[in-house]
C-alpha cells in the first residue's frame, strides 16, 4: 500500500470515528498512531511516542491557554458580564433597539476577557435575555443578537482558538492578537448598524426604555472602568513589549481575581471552584492538541500535505479561488464540527498550500497571519449556521421556549454584515495586517 493510500485511510477512519461520536482528541491520536505504525513500523512508532509528550507540551507559550481560561472563569464568577451589560445599557438602552446594541457591546467586552465563544454566549444570554424580555423585545431579535454576539469570543483577543492557531502555524501570538483587533472592532460596528436598521424596518421587534439618569450612568461606568483597565493594562503591556503573551495572561488573571475579591463578588472558596472548569477545559484542549500532533505527524510522513500542495499548484485557477474553496469548506465543516476540531483537522493540509500561493505579494508570515484572521471570521458563520450552529444551541438552552427556527431567523440579518466583512478581508489583506505596527 502506498503512503498516499495509507493517508487516505487515516482520514477516512478519522471521519468514521468522529461520526461515531468518539472524542476528537482520541480519534485523532488513534488514527494517527495506527497510520504512523503502518508507515514506519513498530520501532519508529515507539521512538516517536517516547518523546511526543515532551515535544508537544514543553512549549512555554502553551501556558497562556490555562491562564486565559482561568481568567474567564474568574470574570464569570465575579459577575463582570452583568457589570459590563449594565454600563452599556445605561449609555445605549434608551435608543430604539438600544438594549440589543448594549448586549453586543457587552459581548465584545466580555469576549475580550473570556476568550471563549460558548462561555461568552452562555453568560451573556443569562444576563441580557431577561432584560430584553422585560422590555418586550421579540424572541427573534433578542436570541439572534445573543447568538451572534457570542461569536466575539473567538475573534476578539484573547481568543483561545486564535492562540492555538498561532502555535500550530508557528506564528507570533501577539501579532495575531493585534491583527484581530480591527476586524473584531468592525464586526461590532457592523452588528450595531444591523440592529439599528432592523428595528427601523421591523419597529414591533424592539421597544425603548427610559433614559438612565446621570447618576445611574456615572455609577455604571464607575463600576465598569476597572474591568476596562485590566484589558488595557494587559494588552498595552503585551503590544508594547513590556511582557510576553503568557505574562500578560498572568497579569490579567491575577488582576481579575483581585478585583473580584475587592468587589466582594468572589470568595476564596468560589475562586478555588473556578480552577476545576478551567483545568477541565485545558485538559480537553491539550488532549486534542496531542491527538492532532500524532495525526499531523502521520500525514506529514505520508507526504499528503506536500502532494496536495503540489497538486494545487498544477491547477489553472487564480490563487484567490483556492482560498475561497478552502473557506467554503470551513463553513460547511464548522456547522457540523467544533471549530477547534475543524481547525486541527484541516490546518496541516491547508496552511502549506496557502503559504505556497502567490497572494497579493505577501510574505509567508503575513499570509499565515492574514489567513488565520480570515479563517476565524469564516468560522463565525459556522457557529450560527444550521444544522449544528453551536451558539444557537447554547442560546436555546437558556431561552427554552424559543424554537430553533426563530433563533436562526434572528441571526439572518447579521450574516449580511459578516459576509461583507469576510469579502473585505479576502480582497484587502491589509484590513487584517494594518494593526501589526502596534507590536514592538
Amino acid at each position: 500500500m502506498s503512503s498516499l493510500q495509507t493517508a487516505s485511510l487515516i482520514v477516512a477512519a478519522l471521519l468514521l470515528l468522529i461520526a461515531l461520536r468518539v472524542p476528537i482528541g482520541a480519534a485523532m491520536f488513534a488514527t494517527g498512531a495506527i497510520g504512523y505504525w503502518a508507515l514506519v513500523g513498530d520501532t519508529g512508532l515507539l521512538n516517536y511516542l517516547k518523546r511526543l509528550l515532551w515535544a508537544r507540551f514543553s512549549t512555554y507559550d502553551l501556558s497562556v491557554i490555562p491562564l486565559f481560561l482561568l481568567m474567564g472563569q474568574f470574570a464569570t464568577a465575579a459577575g463582570f458580564s452583568r457589570t459590563l451589560f449594565r454600563a452599556a445599557n445605561t449609555l445605549m438602552g434608551h435608543r430604539q433597539g438600544g438594549v440589543a446594541q448594549a448586549a453586543i457591546v457587552a459581548c465584545a467586552a466580555f469576549g475580550a476577557i473570556c476568550g471563549s465563544s460558548v462561555a461568552t454566549t452562555a453568560t451573556m444570554a443569562q444576563v441580557a435575555l431577561p432584560e430584553m424580555r422585560r422590555l418586550k423585545y421579540s424572541d427573534r431579535l433578542s436570541t439572534g443578537t445573543l447568538a451572534i454576539g457570542g461569536t466575539f469570543g473567538i475573534i476578539i483577543p484573547p481568543s483561545v482558538i486564535l492562540i492555538i492557531y498561532a502555535l500550530l502555524a508557528e506564528q507570533s501570538i501577539i501579532k495575531l492578537f493585534a491583527a484581530a483587533m480591527i476586524p473584531g472592532l468592525v464586526a461590532a460596528i457592523g452588528y450595531l448598524i444591523t440592529i439599528a436598521v432592523y428595528v427601523r424596518l421591523r419597529p414591533g421587534h424592539a421597544s425603548v426604555q427610559e433614559r438612565a439618569s446621570r447618576a445611574e450612568r456615572t455609577d455604571a461606568i464607575r463600576a465598569a472602568w476597572p474591568i476596562a483597565a485590566i484589558f488595557l493594562v494587559m494588552f498595552v503591556g503585551i503590544y508594547g513589549g513590556y511582557f510576553t503573551a503568557t505574562e500578560g495572561a498572568a497579569v490579567g488573571t491575577v488582576a481579575t481575581l483581585l478585583l473580584g475579591f475587592a468587589w466582594r463578588q468572589l470568595t476564596v472558596k468560589e475562586a478555588i471552584r473556578c480552577v476545576l472548569p478551567a483545568a477541565q477545559a485545558t485538559g480537553m484542549i491539550f488532549m486534542v492538541l496531542l491527538g492532532a500532533e500524532m495525526l499531523n505527524t502521520a500525514l506529514a510522513v505520508s507526504r499528503l500535505p506536500a502532494e496536495f500542495a503540489a497538486w494545487i499548484g498544477t491547477l489553472d485557477v487564480a490563487p484567490i479561488v483556492v482560498v475561497i474553496c478552502f473557506l467554503l469548506t470551513f463553513v460547511v465543516l464548522t456547522s457540523v464540527l467544533d471549530e477547534l476540531a475543524m481547525m486541527l483537522l484541516l490546518l496541516p493540509i491547508v496552511l502549506p498550500v496557502i503559504i505556497g500561493l502567490d497572494l497579493y505579494g505577501l510574505t509567508a508570515e503575513h499570509k499565515a497571519i492574514w489567513f488565520g484572521i480570515l479563517m476565524l471570521a469564516v468560522v463565525q458563520f459556522g457557529l450560527v449556521l444550521p444544522p449544528i450552529g453551536l451558539n444557537v444551541y447554547v442560546v436555546s438552552n437558556v431561552a427554552r421556549t424559543v424554537p430553533l427556527l426563530e433563533i436562526y431567523r434572528g441571526i439572518a440579518p447579521f450574516l449580511f454584515s459578516d459576509f461583507a466583512r469576510v469579502i473585505v478581508l479576502l480582497f484587502v489583506p491589509q484590513f487584517a495586517l494594518a494593526a501589526l505596527w502596534l507590536v514592538r
